[in-house]
């Protein structure tokens, strides 16, 4: 089997196609069988691909790193360091959506629902609700959005 990227003249679309040989692909080509999956052009012609090179036969892939939420993707220093970036500036971005919202626990579907139906003034909350209870109030129109960090309740606080 051999795998060919092609290409679209019309859209420019690029997908893979397999065959069992170069001369399956021709033959295929020359009988107008071949079009693109996304727009249906059935002018199509080889795109430019990366050769496929085999490594070294006497060498095992190293392992990855297993964690207790499972197997970690390995990273160099660089991406490291942009995820860290990256992560501490959502960390601050939450923190500051936060400012000046109210922790209201366990009670936050009950007290977000009475602020959508106007039985309480509006006021920025923040709190804990199971993900079916966050579903029922997005389908009643109440506006939720999940953090993405945890929050550690304020009693619970060293």
């Amino acid at each position: 089997m051999i795998v060919f990227d092609l290409k679209c003249e019309g859209q420019g679309h690029i997908f893979e196609a397999w065959f069992g040989s170069s001369t399956d692909y021709e033959d295929q080509k020359a009988r107008g069988l071949l079009a693109c999956p996304m727009c249906g052009d059935a002018r199509v012609t080889k795109a430019l691909m990366a050769p496929a090179v085999a490594s070294k036969g006497n060498r095992r892939p190293a392992a990855p790193a297993t964690t207790a939420e499972g197997p970690s993707i390995p990273m160099g220093n660089a991406d490291e360091g942009r995820m860290r970036v990256l992560m501490q500036a959502m960390a601050d971005a939450q923190a500051k959506a936060l400012e000046g919202s109210t922790w209201v626990g366990r009670t936050f579907a009950e007290q977000a629902r009475a602020m959508h139906y106007g039985e309480r003034d509006h006021a920025n909350i923040h709190g804990e609700v199971a993900p079916e209870e966050a579903r029922a109030l997005i389908s009643e129109g109440v506006e939720v959005a999940p953090l993405p960090f945890p929050i550690v309740p304020p009693k619970a606080q060293n």
